[in-house]
This record gives structure tokens, sequence and C-alpha cells, in this order.
């Protein structure tokens, strides 16, 4: 093996590999990352079965062939060299060269041979732009369980409807769904994508401006654009049906700004229990809205929030981080809520932005 090619191109590809090596004693090849040239091509790869990925990094090939050297050294390396300039990779016996314009460095390598081949998904396909699949991601992610005892929900759920690809994430304390519109109309049965899979896809792909084509077959589904590949696994199982949980209406409404919504749950957050709780009060009557909060040991908090209120007067108890995490999801200046009496789950939709619904439950405390 021997190429040269920019040592920016290099690091950024690394940067994104090295996430995706595994830790597997008895699989230890998974903790490399394996250099491929062929065909004039260089190709990095990196595994951690549950993740594949594959990224062509422009270069100029004189040798080709295959080496796999541990990431965390090879992206350790790289994160220290200036981005200045080019490289050269040589292959020397069973170790690699590393030559910039102020250092060479000789990298002992692992035998490549038991490393995992990157599964050629084939099935069925469409084209998204990457900035829509991953703003649909990231409004819902952080919505899944954490746990991984039930992996249905510890997932985030993809389905189409019409021209729309709609993301759906609970931990069955909360829920939160995204509806993004395609170019368009697709057809496929709902998959899940495992928590920490989604949120290293949102890693791998946010910032990029172009298209991304989504293949999905059985248990895989892969996604490409002109120089990555990725696969994932999908989790085996069925998400809840949680459209029977969201309230066809509403007894109480309140209409308000955002910030000031956000501003009142933070000083709130101080005075709460250890459970995060806060109770939120509505009497369109008496038109008040306020949010308190009591902790034994600190003391208690009442704050007051303007709005546009109407329905029944309500009162219910929520855990504030909650209701908090879904402001990530929200651009609009002003919210919604919808509630429906104490023991039954809040709505949040953000005014003027009908893609976005994010559900509560309440505290019975």
């Amino acid at each position: 093996m021997k190429l040269e090619c920019s040592i920016n191109k290099i690091k950024e590809s690394l940067v994104i590999a090295e996430r995706l090596t595994g830790k597997n004693l008895t699989l230890p090849v998974l903790s490399s990352i394996l250099l491929v040239v062929n065909n004039k091509i260089l190709k990095i790869r990196a595994t951690n079965l549950s993740l594949g990925i594959e990224i062509t990094v422009p270069a100029k090939i004189e040798e080709e062939g295959v080496l796999a050297i541990r990431g965390d050294v090879l992206s350790s390396l790289f994160s220290q060299l200036n981005n200045e300039g080019n490289v050269i990779f040589k292959s020397i016996n069973n170790s690699l060269s590393v030559k910039t314009k102020h250092s060479t460095v000789i990298l002992k390598s692992v035998p490549y041979e038991d490393f995992p081949t990157i599964p050629v998904i084939d099935g069925d396909s469409f084209n998204i732009q990457s900035k829509k699949f991953i703003e649909g991601l990231k409004a819902v992610y952080y919505s899944s369980s954490v746990s991984e005892i039930k992996p249905e929900i510890g997932s985030v759920y993809i389905y189409s409807e019409e021209d729309l690809l709609v993301f759906v994430a609970t931990d069955s304390f909360r829920l939160a769904e995204k509806k993004v519109k395609i170019k368009q109309k697709i057809n496929f049965n709902g998959l899940l994508i495992p928590l920490k899979n989604a949120i290293e896809i949102i890693r791998v792909f946010e910032g990029k401006d172009e298209d991304l084509k989504i293949t999905i077959q059985k248990n895989q589904i892969s996604f490409s654009t002109n120089d990555i590949y990725l696969t994932s696994r999908i989790v085996d199982g069925n998400f809840p049906d949680y459209k029977q949980i969201i309230p066809k209406g509403s007894n109480t409404e309140a209409t308000v700004l955002k910030q000031d919504f956000i501003s009142s749950l933070k000083v709130s957050n101080i005075f709460s229990d250890k459970f995060n709780q806060i109770t939120l009060k509505v009497s369109p009557a008496d038109k008040f809205f306020e949010i308190e909060s009591n902790n034994v040991d600190i003391g208690e908090n009442t704050t007051l929030i303007s709005g546009a209120l109407s329905g029944e007067s309500v009162s219910a108890n929520f855990n504030y981080k909650y209701i908090l995490d879904c402001f990530q999801s929200i651009t609009s200046d002003s919210i919604n809520l919808q509630l429906n009496g104490k023991n039954k789950p809040m709505i949040i939709r953000p005014i003027g932005d009908s893609s976005f619904m994010y559900l509560v439950m309440p505290m019975n405390r």
C-alpha cells in the first residue's frame, strides 16, 4: 500500500470512523479501522456490528493494499497533526508508515482477515435531503428510553405517510413526534433504529447538504451520500400504538411565549423536589397561569406566566425536565399547551408549526 492524500480529509474521516469502532473481547479486530486501497480508491471502514461505515477519501494511489490499524491510536495521531499539507501512507511489512512534512510515524497493524464485511443493503430505497432526515431524528431521539430492556422503546420509530416521513420516540413518560415532508410518496412498514445508532447517524450526517439515499431491507438500513456509506441494525419489534394515547381534544388551553415558559421552568426547578416535580395551574376564568414548586429543604416558588387562556381550570403535576427537553425541537416564539385534567397527558405544540407534537405524562404523587 502506498498513497498520498490531504491530512484534513483523513482527519475528518477518522473522527467519524473511530466512534463506530467496537469493543469486543471475542473479536478484537473491531477496535481497528480498516484501510482499503483498491481500484485507485482509498476507503476507510469501521464497525461495531450494529453500525458499519465506509468512507471514501480522495487520494493519489501508487500501490494497493489492506491494513487494519487500532482506531484510537490512528485517530489520536491525526488529532495532533496540523490540518495543512498531505500525508503519505506506506505499508512496510506488517506496519504502516505515516509520513508528513515534519514527522514520520510507524504504526503496528493488526491481522485484518477477521474484520467483518460492511453489508451491502439491497431493498426498497428513496432519497431525502440529509438535513431533513437529521432534523427528524434530532426532533425526537431524546424521548427514547435509554434502557435496552424494551428495545422497541429504546429506539426511534420511523414510518411513511404519503409524502411524509414520521419520526416518533417515547420512553413511556413522554413522546415526541415529528413529520418531515419529502419530495416523493413512499410506502414502507415502520422501522426501529436503536437510540445509540440514531445518535451516531446524527453525528455522521449533521451539517451535510446533499441528498441521502436510504435503502431498507429486513433487519438492516443503509444511508449513503457521495462519500459515506453507513449501515445500521434495525430492531425486531413493534412500536406501541402511540396514537391511542394522544387526546383528540382539550379541556384547557394556554398559548404562551416559549422563552417566558422556559425561564419559569428553570426558576421552578431550583425549588423542585428530588423527582423534579412542578405543578402547572391554569385558571382561564381568573386569568392566571402559574408554575409552582416546593422543596422542604430549600423553599417554594410560584411564577405567573402571561398568555392567552381558555377552557376549564386545571392543576397537574409534571416532571419539569421532560417538559424542558422538547424545546430543542421548537423554533417558534410561542407554544400552545393543551390539558385535559389532573391525570391526563399534556400536549405541547409550536404555534405556526404543525409538524411537531410533544406529549408529557403527568406525575401522580
